[in-house]
């Protein structure tokens, strides 16, 4: 099993009353609550922890992109993973990913991601979002009916890029290029591994079935929620004549790990309640605009989960309270609902190895950092995971292969970068 560290970089400082004063943690949340000084401590803490999951042994690191909001600070992961890409050297990162259809043109998601792997010696997963609605439709103006016809063209041009050899001409409904030759060229061959976030569209699930990409859904409400969604998934694959390979499959969860469940759930409870209650804030209108869910997934029954988290049947005129009655923001309602996993290190691995083959999921993308989480106990969680949960997990599925993993140069031809050394005027300085 393939265990993975996810950062989301929420903004760690929104007050206490934001819920009550502010309508929305995203797209018009006010640019007064920004504090450039504090975030820059905010990022610099962000990646040491990215670092430092991967120096404890973690399967990968993994950043994604979002925009206009306060939930995540990473409008271009690809900046956070090219620093990660030469402050590391072994493990995998995963960049979940590029939202395909904001890119114009698309090459530039196939140069960048080609140079991410180019970096790290063949360590890039490279993932294609469609994206929220409120990163595309409402921050990036894009019109929701056409989002996914934009996002496969720009999908077919990517790949294009990174595989053909020959300079070729691109003539699409969205997208014209009489040349595309892209330098540098990935170094994993035909391509990085490609996988795709989903929230339950019944349409991505055959097109990775067609592609032969991995699903992964990443999920904020946690194992419980997440079962019909992957229970739906695998159903698919069986209706397709898939096998039944793990590895199809990833799962993003909420967890956190201390000596006792209940030092975990006094430890956690702030973060977990900081991240339910205010980096969950959607407003209704944002959540489900006109064209943006399918037909075929409205037929499924299958609801977004960001109209779940603006409780949104409805929420047009509701109050906050109203909205996000649906949603538990209390530490016990939070555990109870599955949202986050706590416990001691035998408690926790218990339970992700229940969710891990109950959902059939071969890659768990792990949130050990979440809310206003802070540093200290950012590491303490991440280290004490690495330690003592992770070693009862690495057992699962290992009678399948993992065909979707970075296939890197071997440890030999990669560049080995040099430690950091402060020059002696900048010490000086000091």
């Amino acid at each position: 099993m393939k265990l993975m560290w996810f950062h989301l970089m929420p903004y760690t400082e929104l007050p206490d009353d934001f819920r009550e004063k502010h309508p929305s943690v995203w797209v018009d949340i006010h640019s007064s609550l920004f504090d450039p000084k504090r975030a820059h401590r905010m990022y610099n803490d962000f990646m040491d922890e990215l670092e430092y999951a991967a120096e404890c042994g973690f399967d990968a690191i993994c950043v994604n992109e979002h925009h206009s909001n306060g939930y995540g600070l990473m409008p271009s992961p690809n900046l956070i993973a090219a620093a990660l890409a030469r402050r590391t050297r072994e493990t995998p990162i995963c960049v979940m990913g590029n939202s395909l259809a904001l890119y114009n043109p698309p090459t530039r998601v196939a140069e960048e991601f080609a140079m991410i792997d180019v970096i790290s010696g063949g360590r890039l997963i490279a993932g294609f979002p469609v994206g929220t609605p409120m990163d595309t439709c409402y921050a990036y103006g894009q019109n929701p009916s056409m989002l996914r016809e934009r996002y496969l063209e720009a999908h077919d041009l990517v790949i294009r890029a990174w595989t053909e050899t020959e300079t070729f001409a691109f003539n699409g409904r969205f997208n014209q290029q009489r040349y595309v030759n892209i330098w540098p060229r990935p170094v994993q061959k035909p391509h990085p591994p490609v996988w795709i976030p989903g929230g339950g569209s019944v349409e991505t699930w055959r097109w990775c079935a067609e592609m032969d990409y991995v699903y992964c859904y990443l999920s904020y409400y946690g194992y419980k929620a997440g079962k019909a969604i992957m229970d739906g998934f695998w159903a698919e694959m069986d209706r397709l004549g898939k096998d039944r390979n793990p590895y199809r499959a990833g799962f993003l969860q909420f967890v956190g790990v201390a000596e006792t469940r209940a030092q975990a759930m006094e430890l956690y409870r702030e973060p977990a309640e900081y991240f339910y209650g205010r980096c969950l804030h959607v407003d209704g209108r944002w959540a489900t605009p006109p064209g943006y869910m399918t037909e075929a997934t409205q037929r499924a029954g299958l609801s977004s989960q960001v109209a779940r988290a603006a409780g949104a049947d409805s929420t047009l005129g509701k109050g906050t309270q109203e909205r996000f009655a649906g949603t538990a923001k209390d530490m016990q309602g939070i555990v109870e609902r599955g949202y986050v996993v706590v416990g001691s290190p035998d408690e926790v691995a218990e339970q992700l190895r229940e969710v891990a083959k109950s959902l059939n999921v071969g890659h768990f993308m792990l949130l050990l950092q979440f809310g206003n989480m802070g540093k200290e106990l950012t590491r303490y969680n991440t280290r004490l995971f690495a330690e003592k949960v992770m070693p009862q997990l690495r057992d699962l599925f290992s009678d399948w292969e993992d065909r979707w993993w970075p296939k890197p140069m071997g440890r030999a031809e990669r560049a080995l970068p040099a430690d950091f050394v402060a020059a002696p005027q900048a010490l000086a300085a000091e």
